[in-house]
This record gives C-alpha cells, sequence and structure tokens, in this order.
C-alpha cells in the first residue's frame, strides 16, 4: 500500500493539542494542528483522544469525501456531467465508463490513512490505560469500539469499491515493516469486519450527554455499529441466506433504540395529544424527522437532516459547521465541488433521465410511483432542480429549502445555496430510513419463490414479511408527502405489490429516491448484481446514463468484474503483489500483473 510507505515515526496527527477536547466541534471538526514525536506522546487519556480525534478529521478530508461521492454515484444513471466537467478529466472518463488504471479516483490512499490512524490507537491505547489513572478500562473499551467501527467502516468502502483489498490490522509505523500486503477476497475482508464489530458492539458508547448533541449523531455509538453491522449482514446473504435473518436482527436493534431516544425528547417536550396522534398516522411509530403538519409549506425535513445535523432519524454522520467553515474548520468542499455552490453548479448534476422522470405523467413514472398520480413527494424538489435545464442536485448544496402547496396542482420550491467555500451540509453514513429499507430488502429475500401446486404454503410464509416490508416503505414515502391530512389516494396501497417481485422493486425503487445523491446508489447495484450472480442490474441501470456509448457498456458490464473499480496504477507498481483488474486498461502502454 503505497500510503503506508509514508514514515510514520511520527503520529499522523493531533486535535487540539493544547486545550483539550472541549466542545463537539473541538473533537469533530478542527483541522489537524501539527504532528507530535511517537516518543514524547501516548502518556495520558488527552493522547488517545487527540489521536482518535484525528480519525474523524482524516475521514473528513475532501479527498476521501469525494472518493465517498463519486464512488457512490458516479458510475450511476442519477447523475450526469454538469457545469465545468472539462477541468476534471477524470471524472469526465468516469461518467463516459472511460475508467483506466491512471485515474486519479481509483486511488485510496485517504481510506487506508484513516485505517492506519486506527490501528495505531488500538497498538498504543492499552499502554496509556497503564499510566493514566484517568483513562479507566471502561474509556478504553469505548476507545478500542470507535476506532475499531471507523476502521471497519473504510474497509468496508473499499470492499464494495475495489472488491478484494488489502488487509491488516497492524499498525505501521516503521520504514521497515513489509507493506506490500496481496489483496484478501471480498467475503474475507467482510466476515473479519463483522467479526471485529461483534465483539466490540457491546463497549460502545450508547448514548452521549445531551449536551453534546453533536456527538449522538458525529461520533460512533452502539447504534452506529449495529447500522453497521445491519448493511454488512445485508451483502453477507448473497452467499449466506443467514446474513438477511441478522441483517432484519440488527436494523430491530437500531429502530428500537431511536424509538427509544425519541419516546424520551417527546415526553420533555410535551407534545399534545393531536401532535402525536398526527404523527402516529404519519409514521405509525417510527422516529423519522416530520414535515410541516401546518399550514401550505412542506421539505423543512431537509433542513432539520442534512443542514441543523443531529437529527433524531440520523444514526451517523460526518459533522460540518456551518459558521466556522472557512475560518479554521472542515467546510464540505466535497459537496461545493461536485453538487455545486451558490456560484456555480456542481461538476456532477441531476442526470436527463431523472428529470424525465419527474417530469413524466404518472403512468410514465420509473423510479417514482406511478400510482401517486399526483405530484406531492417532496423528492421530486428536493434531489434536484428540474425546472432547470441542467437540473443542479440540491441535497447537500441547499442551505435552505422549501415548498409552496398553496396550489397543489402547480408546487413551487424556493431554496438557497451554501456559498462556495462555505458547505457546511452534514454528511449523512446512516440514517433511520436506509436502516429500514435494508431490513424490508432483507425481508424481500426471505420470501419464497412461487412454486407449483404450493401457492398456501408460499402465500403463508410471506404474507407477514410481506407486510412488513411494505409497512416500512410506506411510513417512508407517506414522510414524503407534501399534504397535511392523508387520503388513500396519496399513499401507497399494498394490493399493488403483492407478489416477492414486486415488492422487491418497490423497495429498490424507494431506496433511489429517498437516497438519492447520498452516495449509496452504486453500491446498491454492485449488491444486488452479487446476488444476482450477474450483472443484469447494473446494466438496467447504466443503459440510463446520458454520457456513456450504450453498445459499449451494454458489453462492458457483461464482466461481473466491470462493477468494480480498477486498482491505481502507481499502487501496482509499488505493491508486485496487487493482481489488475482484468476488466479495465492500466492507461499505459504496458500493464501490471502479479510478479512472478
Amino acid at each position: 500500500m503505497k500510503i503506508m510507505k509514508k514514515n510514520y515515526n511520527k503520529i499522523i496527527c493531533a486535535i487540539c493539542v493544547v486545550c483539550g477536547l472541549t466542545s463537539c466541534s473541538d473533537f469533530l471538526d478542527i483541522k489537524p494542528q501539527n504532528e507530535i514525536i511517537f516518543e514524547d506522546f501516548w502518556n495520558e487519556k488527552a493522547d488517545v483522544d487527540n489521536v482518535v480525534a484525528g480519525c474523524y478529521s482524516a475521514l473528513q478530508n475532501e479527498g476521501v469525501r469525494k472518493r465517498m461521492m463519486i464512488w457512490g454515484e458516479a458510475r450511476t444513471e442519477n447523475v450526469m456531467a454538469g457545469q465545468g466537467i472539462n477541468n476534471d478529466i477524470n471524472l469526465s472518463n468516469i461518467l463516459k465508463e472511460n475508467i483506466t488504471a491512471m485515474n486519479s479516483y481509483t486511488t485510496w490512499e485517504g481510506f487506508y490513512d484513516v485505517i492506519n490512524r486506527c490501528n495505531t490507537v488500538l497498538k498504543y491505547a492499552p499502554g496509556v490505560a497503564e499510566k493514566d489513572p484517568a483513562y479507566t478500562q471502561g474509556d478504553l473499551n469505548a476507545t478500542i469500539a470507535e476506532v475499531t467501527a471507523l476502521r471497519s467502516l473504510s474497509y468496508f468502502y473499499l470492499i464494495r469499491t475495489f472488491r478484494d483489498v488489502p488487509f491488516s490490522r497492524e499498525a505501521f509505523t516503521d520504514d521497515d515493516q513489509t507493506m506490500d500486503l496481496p489483496a484478501t477476497p471480498f467475503y474475507e475482508v467482510l466476515d473479519n469486519l463483522i467479526g471485529d464489530l461483534r465483539n466490540v458492539e457491546d463497549m460502545a458508547v450508547k448514548r452521549y450527554p445531551e449536551t453534546q448533541p453533536f456527538y449522538q449523531t458525529g461520533r460512533i455509538t452502539q447504534d452506529a455499529i449495529r447500522a453497521m453491522l445491519c448493511e454488512m449482514y445485508l451483502w453477507k446473504g448473497a452467499v449466506d441466506p443467514i446474513g438477511y435473518d441478522s441483517c432484519v436482527y440488527y436494523a430491530e436493534e437500531v429502530i428500537k433504540s431511536k424509538k427509544e431516544l425519541n419516546d424520551e425528547y417527546e415526553k420533555k417536550h410535551r407534545l399534545s395529544a393531536d401532535t402525536k396522534a398526527a404523527l402516529e398516522v404519519r409514521l405509525n411509530g417510527y422516529p423519522l424527522v416530520n414535515d410541516n403538519l401546518t399550514g401550505t409549506y412542506f421539505g423543512n425535513y431537509y433542513e432539520e437532516l442534512f443542514v441543523e445535523g443531529a437529527s433524531k432519524e440520523t444514526v451517523f454522520e460526518l459533522v460540518y459547521d456551518d459558521e466556522k467553515a472557512g475560518n479554521g474548520m472542515l467546510a464540505n468542499d466535497a459537496v461545493s465541488s461536485l453538487y455545486g455552490h451558490s456560484n456555480a453548479t456542481g461538476l456532477l448534476v441531476g442526470s436527463k433521465y431523472l428529470k424525465e422522470d419527474i417530469e413524466a405523467d404518472a403512468s410514465k413514472r420509473v423510479i417514482f410511483e406511478p400510482e401517486q398520480k399526483n405530484k406531492l413527494d417532496a423528492r421530486l424538489y428536493v434531489n434536484c432542480d428540474a425546472t432547470k435545464d441542467n437540473s443542479p442536485i440540491l441535497k447537500l448544496a441547499a442551505r435552505s429549502f422549501e415548498i409552496d402547496m398553496k396550489t397543489p396542482s402547480t408546487p413551487k420550491s424556493d431554496y438557497s445555496l451554501y456559498p462556495q467555500k462555505n458547505n457546511s451540509s452534514m454528511w449523512i453514513i446512516y440514517r433511520l430510513p436506509d436502516i429500514m429499507l435494508m431490513e424490508a430488502e432483507a425481508l424481500c429475500e426471505k420470501m419464497m419463490d412461487p412454486i407449483d401446486g404450493e401457492d398456501s404454503l408460499v402465500s403463508a410464509t410471506n404474507k407477514p414479511l410481506m407486510e412488513k416490508a411494505f409497512t416500512l416503505v410506506n411510513v417512508i414515502n407517506k414522510r414524503a408527502i407534501c399534504k397535511k391530512d392523508l387520503t388513500a389516494s396519496d399513499t401507497l396501497k399494498s394490493t399493488n405489490y403483492a407478489t416477492k417481485t414486486a415488492m422487491t422493486d418497490l423497495v429498490k425503487r424507494e431506496r433511489q429516491r429517498e437516497l438519492m445523491f447520498e452516495g449509496k446508489r452504486w453500491y446498491d447495484l454492485v449488491r444486488y448484481a452479487m446476488r444476482a450472480g450477474n450483472t443484469e442490474p447494473v446494466i438496467n441501470a447504466v443503459m440510463h446514463r446520458e454520457d456513456v456509448n450504450k453498445e459499449y457498456s451494454q458489453n462492458f458490464f457483461k464482466k461481473m468484474d466491470a462493477i468494480f473499480w480498477p486498482y491505481n496504477i502507481e499502487e501496482m507498481k509499488v505493491n508486485r503483489n496487487l493482481v489488475a483488474n482484468p476488466a479495465f486498461g492500466s492507461g499505459e502502454n504496458s500493464s501490471y500483473e502479479k510478479a512472478k
């Protein structure tokens, strides 16, 4: 690993060295200040806290965040090339599916930086516990859980992107260490990550003090670890159906925990009986951020989620600070660059396919439900502005947003975008609708396929699974409807999704429209393909992309290798144990294969 070739005789970064950790922004947002020499470090609790803070800072790094977005969205039918794309030839080539091993977005050192920081903490923190009485065993356990989760998250991004990757739990702190590791197979890494997280889930902090609300969503908690396990088991289900049972279990654990927090919130704020009743009708007891149920303006749930942050439905997010972005704090520059700002649209915009679906007659919709003939779904407006030719992406780029429904037949959206270099939108890695839809997907996979002569058995098995899956989807869908009092004509009808195939397709569409532009779509398509054992789910999506040659792409994506990304050529030069992905060219006249 090229990144490991750097000199690690110095710890990579320390945060708030002098002052310690005194506030949410101290821990989560301040840029690295300096380097600490190993011999003078690792003496007290504050030293450990500083390096753990550096792990988060590394994850917030613009290069890492850009890759989360590009790896998760740029090869999908959600986006196409936007303004200024010619200034980023590497991204332009990705959109054209002209990816080689020389593309700069195939580098992974930012993620291995996070991994090595975490491994370094795991190596040295136990020694600090022996020296500093203030650093208790409980503190140490929480630290171990926290950095194990951050390491696991980083590896999870890597295997979903590259499939097989070098895997190590060793801290690289010396240039003499052997670092040219061969790639470990996808499912072997996945099993290791699951095992690591299960070992630490009970050690993690369950709740941070109410005085530090951003800690509850901006730092690793037990809920965050269980959210990761929920998703990892969903991927595991492709080769072991028991994974779907575990996915459902961990989803329910996260939902239960969020409900407990929400119950406490409602008691503390003494919600009226009428408000509680309205929430129950709309959300069926699930603690999602609710939209406005008074007046004619909707869409405020967007601001609570992505602008204000620390929402009740957020499980884990990377936190950015609006007031201090651009003044020594980390701004979400990846969003400004890729999705746009007040001065320009981004390098990526909403696709023509998405724009056409938003504008289409109900009967012709593909992403949004044909049965919902009105246009009351907030996500028609929140995700991008389809009224403009280039459909600029609004999610994460907008700092304020509302939908005017005074005239329901002609809704209007009003928004303002963050200034350039001052975007402080939250990058949400897990929120409750994501967890609920993963559970719904697992429930669909647990259903039986039709069997001749066994209709009663299939029906008895599938009915409770189908009912639960529909409830999960319907709650998320109802939250998005811009209408105070819902009627049957506004909401989904379960009878329209009465087969395993129909329900599975509904879940997939709901994931696409709810989580659009959140770095999820490509990984969903890869998971569907790995489960199916063929690339048809990917091909079906790619055929709607604007920037690709359709004939070339259809042939290219027949190979399962093509749904992953190539190793960067510089990595293969320094690590001859890496075997190039055969679906991609090197970008040079010669290719790099495993050393003989």
